[in-house]
């Protein structure tokens, strides 16, 4: 496990990122140059070595609420590329995301209560159900990936 020192130290190689301390010797880094409403990349960083970086519709990562993925066991490189994709994806660099789907205009998605959000690519838009009620739509599938994670749902 890397410590707080070695992570400060990989976070603050990234020039993009503002550190931003926080309570109880916590540090935050944002991306100010964000394209979506996220700016947090680095969410209280602690000096046990415990942190988050958002990673909200990032595949391959264990993430918790509101899109973070806990870094406490990262490697150096682990977390280095973890950072880079966060930071690729929040500047809108990346056209499509790898998970969107190519032809597919409906998802079920559920949360571990087993409620059931439905999305739908409707006129250009994505569109997510609950039962048949519209709860929100978004113009990004970026953003819908967003919102499932921060709203605790997974893709069935």
């Amino acid at each position: 496990m890397l410590t707080f020192e070695q992570k400060l130290a990989i976070i603050e190689s990234f020039p993009e990122l503002t550190r931003k301390d926080v309570s109880l010797g916590r540090v935050n880094f944002q991306f100010e140059e964000s394209v979506t409403e996220k700016k947090n990349v680095v969410y209280h960083l602690h000096p046990n070595g415990n942190g988050y970086v958002y990673a909200a519709g990032l595949p391959g990562y264990q993430i918790e609420q509101k899109g973070l993925v806990n870094i406490r066991d990262f490697t150096e490189i682990e977390l280095r590329e973890l950072l880079s994709k966060t930071i690729t994806i929040m500047s809108g660099e990346e056209e499509e995301t790898p998970e969107q789907p190519n032809g597919s205009l409906e998802e079920s998605w559920v949360n571990k209560e087993n409620q059931k959000l439905i999305v739908i690519n409707e006129d250009e838009l994505w569109n997510v159900y609950f039962g048949a009620n519209l709860e929100e739509s978004f113009g990004d599938y970026r953003e819908v990936l967003e919102y499932m994670a921060e709203e605790g749902f997974s893709k069935r």
